[in-house]
């Protein structure tokens, strides 16, 4: 029991990852890998803030302005210097390495005796684990609703036309680049945001820890959309905070199956490389019925 609540706390508080990918991945349609490095970076401002003395709240705030900061890189890099967008984060991705160190002020830094978001009394009355699952939840119910609210404003509706159609938004008189650099801002903020919550949660922030976040982040939304199929942009929100749930339970499984932790990463690409092959699978499938009530009319 104490397995599975782990895992549904980890999941809610990693669904961060997955929503602010979903931006940048389904709804600009581009891969931004600036992820993994975002990720360790709002890990390093969060716990650097908290060590330093700053409050665990404003701590994780500035973990999502640290995210802002990195996605406004990213997409200058892209949109003014008309990088790639996938060289683009990589850049991005390399150079804040030594910017976490920096900030860090060595490979790793721990939350002993700090107070976090975890720490405060309600939470620790509550049983092992449950305070991971009501953190997660609030935070994925808040965000889900923001995000939710600006993508039906005028705003948000520039940056799905974006995506959907860049010519066609520009014929609009939509300024696609300053929407791509919104979208990457929005989707890392979300990221850092993420990191700063699980740098709390672990008790500590690592430089190294934001390696294999992209495959998590993409494993969430892949398997959210192949569990619930064809949703509205609202729920596939949702939809990705579940994946990310059940993607935990197949890390789960993995542990119980005999497998070391050390097999994530390989699970997590091969879980991802399924899910992905999927729709595949299946458009072979319906069309080997079609053929066969073909062959099989008088």
């Amino acid at each position: 029991m104490t397995l599975i609540v782990s895992a549904i706390g980890q999941g809610l508080i990693w669904g961060l990852l997955g929503i602010g990918l979903f931006i940048t991945f389904r709804i600009l349609n581009f891969p931004d890998m600036t992820v993994e490095g975002t990720f360790p970076f709002g890990a390093a401002v969060c716990v650097s803030a908290i060590t330093h003395g700053l409050g665990p709240a404003e701590a994780t705030l500035l973990a999502f302005f640290a995210g802002l900061l990195t996605g406004l890189v990213t997409g200058l890099l892209y949109t003014k210097l008309h990088i790639p967008i996938l060289l683009s984060g990589i850049l991005v991705m390399t150079g804040i390495y030594s910017v976490n160190l920096r900030v860090l002020g060595k490979a790793t830094v721990g939350l002993l005796h700090k107070k976090t978001l975890f720490s405060c009394s309600f939470l620790t009355s509550l049983p092992e684990n449950f305070p991971s699952v009501f953190v997660g939840t609030a935070f994925s119910v808040i965000v889900i609703i923001l995000i939710a609210l600006f993508l039906n404003t005028e705003l948000g509706q520039a940056l799905i036309a974006t995506g959907d159609n860049e010519k066609m938004a520009l014929s609009q008189g939509i300024n696609t680049n300053g929407m791509k650099i919104l979208g990457l801002m929005l989707s890392n903020g979300l990221i850092g945001l993420c990191g700063g919550i699980i740098s709390q949660n672990n008790g500590y922030a690592d430089v190294n820890m934001g390696i294999g976040t992209i495959v998590i982040g993409l494993a969430a939304i892949i398997i959210g959309e192949v569990a619930f199929g064809n949703l509205s942009l609202t729920v596939r929100l949702v939809a990705v905070v579940i994946g990310s749930i059940l993607y935990r339970f197949v890390l789960l499984i993995v542990l119980k199956l005999g497998f070391g932790t050390n097999d994530f990463k390989l699970i997590s690409a091969l879980v991802l490389a399924i899910c992905l092959s999927l729709p595949l699978f299946e458009k072979k499938f319906k069309k080997s019925i079609i053929l066969k009530k073909g062959v099989e009319r008088p």
